[in-house]
């Protein structure tokens, strides 16, 4: 397995589990467009948690090829500087479908950037234990 393929394994689980606890109540959740903080740090809104969801799957689903996970990283890390980006411009439409707020905008920033980083890493073969 590639280090880009085991990038978006890693990711792809870890934004599925985020999808789902954002729709759980006892985590900050919330299941519709009322917008919440997710382990009281990260905005919320319904739309947002579809979104993770969908970010999640498709990194799975890209994970099964180095060429495939390459580029969902690229794709997937460019998109999330430039939500960082329009993060910090405050847009009030998009502030009002996806809640974010400055937790969101670094996380958004360091996992594009990360992102980034492994689409163009180019084809890295990961040691098994």
């Amino acid at each position: 397995m590639t280090l880009a393929q085991k990038f978006a394994t890693a990711f792809g689980g870890v934004y599925v589990l985020i999808g789902i606890l954002g729709f759980v109540s006892f985590f900050g959740g919330t299941i519709d467009q009322t917008p919440n903080q997710l382990l009281g740090i990260f905005g919320i809104t319904a739309v947002h948690n579809v979104v993770h969801l969908l970010i999640g799957l498709a990194f799975l689903g890209a994970a099964r090829t180095d060429a495939n996970a390459r580029m969902a990283s690229l794709l997937i890390g460019g998109t999330y500087v430039l939500v960082g980006i329009i993060g910090l411009l405050n847009v009030q439409f998009i502030n009002d479908l996806l809640a974010i707020n400055g937790a969101d905008n670094g996380l958004h920033f360091a996992s594009g950037i990360a992102a980034l980083a492994v689409g163009l890493a180019g084809r890295r073969n990961v040691a098994t234990a």
